[in-house]
């Protein structure tokens, strides 16, 4: 048995496979959301996360290392910190989706690549190659043609707000993605524990600015614990697979459809409606992650894509 599951975990069509999983589910975000729009937004996080760590539990689970035993100050903090981090990313989306249309949020929000590879390329080699920055311009082109029309009427209430609340959850995740890339924080197998202490975060923060509420209905219940088991369940357990794959660099390109997808999504179950903004920004934001995530000419051995 053990070696039979040994080599489903080493065949070559998994790691694409499970990217391409993790990005299908990640782009039902925004509608799953707007089905849920009785809930708060930051209830609602809380409950999908619970949801996320109950269903991730038997599948991360992980024998002890007894040698780290004495290493509790730092593991708390690792936990803590990227808790944090996956609890405002979700949070921060979830809050935004309720006050500005979904299409346009959640095209600002899956924007996060492009910070991710600014933030890791600056890491790695001291500067932000040329590709890079005329990536990141390109990208954020597509967010500036939504965003615009709200920032030149004035205001910083409604859509606005939500704008700037899904750019907040995109550096979140950038954030979480980098955190990803310390093989010695082994976020795959913390999971359950990292999305637990995420939902507590979220629920003290619903209960201090949301007060308390009745219990959901039976039919939003559902959508809280397919948007938990899904997108924060089984897609962050698949990603963590495929970023582990001998080919991350290359099945790490798949995230830049998850905008494209999820605007499409959106539109097709009626909840945006079709707008020549939406398609043509998409494009600007899938064209400029491409871009960020070239080699640069002068340094081929960096590895572009999502798992740098």
């Amino acid at each position: 048995m053990l070696l039979n599951t040994s080599r489903l975990l080493h065949l070559p069509w998994l790691g694409g496979g499970a990217a391409a999983l993790a990005v299908v589910l990640w782009a039902l975000v925004p509608l799953l959301v707007t089905q849920a729009g009785a809930l708060p937004p930051l209830r609602l996080s809380a409950l999908a996360l619970l949801a996320g760590a109950l269903g991730t539990l038997p599948m991360a689970r992980r024998r002890r290392n007894p040698s780290a035993a004495g290493r509790s100050a730092k593991e708390a903090l690792v936990y803590l910190g990227v808790a944090l981090l996956i609890a405002g990313a979700v949070g921060a989306s979830f809050t935004a989706f309720t006050l500005a249309p979904a299409a346009e949020a959640s095209l600002i929000l899956y924007a996060w690549p492009v910070l991710f590879l600014l933030a890791s390329r600056r890491l790695a080699l001291g500067r932000l190659p040329a590709t890079t920055l005329a990536g990141a311009l390109l990208a954020f082109s597509g967010a500036a043609l939504l965003v615009a029309p709200q920032a030149l009427s004035g205001g910083m209430s409604g859509a606005w707000s939500g704008y700037l609340l899904a750019a907040v959850a995109a550096l979140c995740w950038a954030l979480y993605s980098l955190a990803c890339q310390v093989p010695a924080w082994r976020l795959g197998k913390r999971m359950p524990h990292l999305l637990l202490i995420a939902s507590v975060l979220t629920g003290i923060a619903s209960l201090a600015l949301e007060g308390t509420a009745s219990l959901p209905s039976q039919e939003t219940l559902l959508v809280t614990a397919a948007l938990g088991l899904g997108p924060y369940g089984l897609a962050m357990l698949a990603w963590d697979r495929a970023m582990r794959d001998s080919l991350a660099h290359q099945v790490g390109q798949l995230a830049h459809a998850v905008p494209v997808l999820a605007t499409l999504i959106l539109v097709v179950a009626g909840v945006a409606a079709p707008d020549w903004r939406l398609p043509v920004a998409a494009l600007l934001v899938v064209a400029g992650s491409v871009t960020a995530a070239r080699r640069p000419t002068d340094h081929p051995t960096l590895r572009g894509g999502m798992a740098d």
